[in-house]
C-alpha cells in the first residue's frame, strides 16, 4: 500500500495546475496586501492602537512606528506580483511567508482562519517548483525549465483543503449552529444589502445557510474529486464562496478556495484552458522519496490532530476559546456583553474601574470581549502601565458575556487577580468559568 501511494504521488505529470495556481495566488496576495492598506485596515490595526494583542509570548514583536506598517504591506503586495510573474520565485515566496507569519503573530484583534491558511499555502509554495514554467525565472534562465512536477505537488493542496473543509463541517455539528446561531445575529444587521438583503432578513435563511454549510463543507472536496460530480462541485464552490465574500467580507479567502479547485481537474484539462500551445505531457512513473514521504506524513498527522486539542481542555471551546484557533472552527460564535476592568492599589486597597477607551480603540474593545487570552493580556498590560506610575496593582475582571444570543454569564472569575496568574497554554485556566 505504501509503495503504491509513493508511486502515485511521485509520478511526474503536467504542471499546468501548479503554474496557474502560482499566477493567481500571487495576484490574490497582492490584492489582500494592497487592499489592506487602502481600506484603512493596516492603519486601524497597527497604527492607531496604543497596545497590540500579539500571540502570547511574542509581546516583543510590535508594529513599526509611523507609517512603517503601510510600507511593510506594500512590500508584501510587491512580493505577490513577483510570485505571479515567477521572478526571484524562491526568494519572493520565502520573504512573503516570513513577513505574513509575522503579521499573523503580531496581532489577534482580527484573527481569521484564512490568515493561518495563507501561511500554510505560501510555505508550501516556497518548496514547490511552481516557477519552472511560464515564469520570468525561466525566461531569464534563472532556473531550469520543466513542464512537469510530481503529482504530490497537486495532491498536497487537495489533502490540505480536505482537512480544512472536513473539520469545518464537523465543528459545525453543534446545537447552536444547527439552530441558525450565530448566523441569525449576523444577518440581523445586513437587511439593507443589495439584492440579498431581504433574503438575509427572513426567518428561514439562517437555517438554510447553517445546514447548507455543514453539507457543503463535508462534501465539497469529494464532489470535486470525482469526474461525474466535479462540475456540480465547481458551481457550488463559486456560489458558496461568492456568497461568503458578499455577506461576510473575509478578504481573499473565498477566491482562494475557488482557485484551489484547479488541483481537482486533470492537468491536461487545465493545460487546454490556459496553455493551449503547450505540448501534451505523458506521465513518468517515479516513487516519492522516503524522506519526503515521512515529512509529508508527519505534516498531515500534525494537522489532523491539532484541531482535536480542545478535547483536552475543560469547557466548550467556543466559550473558553481554548483550542479554538488553528482548528478550522469557522464562524461558530458571536459574543457580546460588557467587560469591566477594576484595578486595586495593593498599598491603599482602593479600587477603580478603568476606562477601556483610554487604552484601546473601539475595534479592539469589541474584538477582545469573550476572549480570555486577550483579557489576560490586557490585565498584564495594565499592571505594567501602573507600575510605571509607581503603583503595584491587582487587576480583577467582570466579563458578563452572551454566547450566540444565550443569556449572559460571567466568563472570568472576578475574584482572581489576572495580573498575578501565569498563562498556561497546555491546560485549562481555572479562572475561566465553564459551568460544568
Amino acid at each position: 500500500m505504501l509503495n503504491k501511494a509513493r508511486l502515485f504521488l511521485g509520478t511526474y505529470v503536467d504542471n499546468s495546475p501548479l503554474v496557474v495556481f502560482r499566477i493567481f495566488f500571487g495576484l490574490l496576495i497582492t490584492a489582500e496586501c494592497i487592499g489592506a492598506v487602502f481600506t484603512g485596515w493596516v492603519h486601524e490595526t497597527f497604527i492607531l492602537p496604543k497596545f497590540t494583542f500579539t500571540v502570547i509570548g511574542l509581546e516583543w514583536l510590535q508594529p513599526f512606528s509611523a507609517n512603517g506598517m503601510i510600507y511593510y504591506f506594500l512590500a508584501m503586495g510587491l512580493l505577490g506580483i513577483l510570485i505571479a510573474l515567477g521572478l526571484f520565485y524562491r526568494a519572493s515566496t520565502f520573504a512573503f511567508t516570513g513577513m505574513w507569519t509575522i503579521v499573523y503573530v503580531m496581532q489577534k484583534s482580527h484573527y481569521n482562519n484564512h490568515y493561518y491558511l495563507l501561511i500554510l499555502l505560501s510555505a508550501a509554495m516556497f518548496l514547490l517548483p511552481a516557477h519552472k514554467a511560464k515564469s520570468l525565472d525561466v525566461h531569464w534562465k534563472f532556473t531550469v525549465p520543466s513542464d512537469t512536477c510530481q503529482r504530490i505537488c497537486h495532491w498536497f493542496f487537495i489533502i490540505q483543503i480536505l482537512i480544512v473543509y472536513c473539520y469545518a463541517s464537523i465543528h459545525k455539528m453543534n446545537p447552536d449552529w444547527a439552530a441558525g446561531k450565530p448566523l441569525d445575529i449576523w444577518f440581523a444587521g445586513k437587511s439593507d444589502f443589495w439584492m440579498i438583503g431581504p433574503l438575509l432578513d427572513t426567518d428561514w435563511m439562517p437555517y438554510l445557510i447553517a445546514w447548507g454549510g455543514i453539507i457543503y463543507d463535508g462534501s465539497i472536496t469529494f464532489l470535486l474529486l470525482f469526474r461525474k460530480t466535479r462540475k456540480i462541485g465547481f458551481i457550488l464552490s463559486i456560489v458558496f464562496n461568492l456568497f461568503n465574500s458578499a455577506v461576510f467580507h473575509i478578504g481573499i479567502f473565498p477566491y482562494l478556495m475557488i482557485l484551489l479547485t484547479v488541483f481537482f481537474y486533470p492537468p491536461e484539462t487545465i493545460r487546454n484552458i490556459f496553455f493551449k500551445k503547450k505540448p501534451r505531457i505523458y506521465p513518468i512513473q517515479r516513487k516519492l522519496s522516503l524522506d519526503w514521504t515521512f515529512v509529508l506524513a508527519l505534516y498531515f498527522l500534525v494537522h489532523l490532530t491539532l484541531p482535536l486539542r480542545h478535547h483536552f481542555f475543560k469547557g466548550q471551546p467556543s466559550w473558553t476559546e481554548e483550542g479554538h484557533r488553528l482548528a478550522w472552527r469557522m464562524m461558530l460564535r458571536s459574543k457580546s456583553g460588557p467587560v469591566k476592568f477594576n484595578i486595586e492599589d495593593k498599598e491603599t486597597g482602593l479600587r477603580e474601574q478603568i476606562k477601556l477607551k483610554d487604552y484601546l480603540i473601539s475595534n479592539q474593545i469589541s474584538s477582545f470581549k469573550g476572549k480570555p487570552d486577550m483579557i489576560w493580556q490586557f490585565a498584564q498590560y495594565l499592571k505594567k502601565a501602573k507600575a510605571k506610575e509607581g503603583k503595584d496593582v491587582a487587576v480583577f475582571v467582570e466579563a458578563n458575556i452572551s454566547l450566540n444570543g444565550h443569556p449572559r454569564r460571567q466568563l472570568i472569575d472576578s475574584n482572581v487577580d489576572l495580573a498575578a496568574v501565569p498563562w498556561e497554554p497546555f491546560k485549562h485556566a481555572e479562572w475561566i468559568l465553564t459551568y460544568e
